[in-house]
């Protein structure tokens, strides 16, 4: 019997451009069928492909409450 070895998959290191990112949010919100969870984990994805830290100066936020924000639990 083969042995299958599965790796983590993780969507954010293949969000490389603003259409990929775009694609991703549309697909995102359609498959999420008003689920603030789920649109809040693909926001996370987001901000984790164009690095946190930036997407937290962006928004005048500190990077500790953009992840609180982004949290599936506060959502």
């Amino acid at each position: 019997m083969t042995k299958t070895i599965t790796t983590h998959y993780d969507i954010a290191e293949h969000l490389r451009t603003p259409e990929e990112i775009v694609a991703y949010l549309e697909a995102s919100l359609e498959e999420a069928d008003g689920d603030a969870a789920f649109i809040a984990k693909a926001l996370g994805d987001i901000a984790r492909a164009k690095g946190m830290t930036q997407v937290a100066r962006d928004a005048g936020l500190s990077r500790e409450s953009l992840d609180k924000a982004l949290s599936a639990r506060s959502a």
